[in-house]
């Protein structure tokens, strides 16, 4: 059984008092989260400190929204690495992020590693082979046990920021062909356990239909994770 995974990639949105008092209105309204799935927040590097100490002591976990490959403390318990923005837009590439990857797996610290394609490339017909090269490069020298210690995140790239959104089907799609490559690296009980999430304009409507998917382990939640009533929705989304 794989718990799901909710997080929130707050990005560079808000000031520090949003940050605090948004992670004030998590730790009150999901409580001790008893029976619901792990919660992880990603704040803006500016507030990774301030929310931690609102969040300390609570089950919702801290995650930084990139990391270099040098050694630094922030206090967190996990990364995303590979996210659409550092691809496209500062250009990271494959090897980049195997280098993050490798040093957040030498530091204790949980890795999200990012994949999906372009509109152009969905268009094309090449979503498989997009996300077979990077996850090939992204996770080149990792052995079996190192694998295990990751999650995934498929993010097609045209359905972030945009409303749009993968249906259920195509999601589920991926996250297969997806776990039959971790399968074939890594082994079937890691390609089993190794948790999926899934990325591009999740919100409280559609994510319980994306939850229902066999190999979709949980969410990786833009705009819809900025206000407490609506992430709190989809962090219930079994209620």
């Amino acid at each position: 059984m794989r718990p799901p995974l909710i997080a929130g990639n707050w990005k560079m949105n808000g000031l520090l008092k949003e940050a605090r008092d948004l992670a004030t209105g998590l730790r009150k309204e999901i409580g001790d989260n008893a029976g619901g799935p792990e919660v992880l927040v990603c704040p803006p590097f500016l507030a990774l400190a301030a929310v931690r100490e609102i969040l300390d002591g609570s089950p919702i976990k801290i995650g930084a929204q990139d990391v270099h490959w040098e050694a630094k403390e922030a206090g967190c318990s996990a990364v995303l690495l590979g996210h659409s923005e550092r691809r496209h837009v500062m250009g990271e590439t494959n090897e980049m992020i195997n280098r993050k990857l490798k040093a957040c797996l030498a530091a204790g610290l949980l890795p999200i590693v990012c994949v999906g394609e372009l509109l152009e490339e969905r268009n094309m017909g090449v979503t498989r082979e997009v996300v077979e090269r990077q996850l090939a490069k992204g996770y080149d020298g990792l052995t079996p046990e190192e694998t295990a210690r990751t999650v995934l995140a498929y993010e097609p790239v045209w359905a972030i920021g945009t409303g749009k959104t993968a249906t259920p089907r195509q999601a589920e799609e991926v996250h297969h062909y997806l776990r039959k490559l971790v399968t074939q690296k890594a082994g079937e009980a890691v390609g089993k356990s190794i948790r999926i999430l899934y990325g591009g304009s999740v919100s409280p409507d559609n994510v319980k239909d994306l939850m229902a998917e066999e190999d979709i382990d949980g969410a990786l939640v833009g705009g819809a994770s900025l206000k407490v009533d609506s992430f709190l929705k989809i962090v219930r989304y079994k209620s």
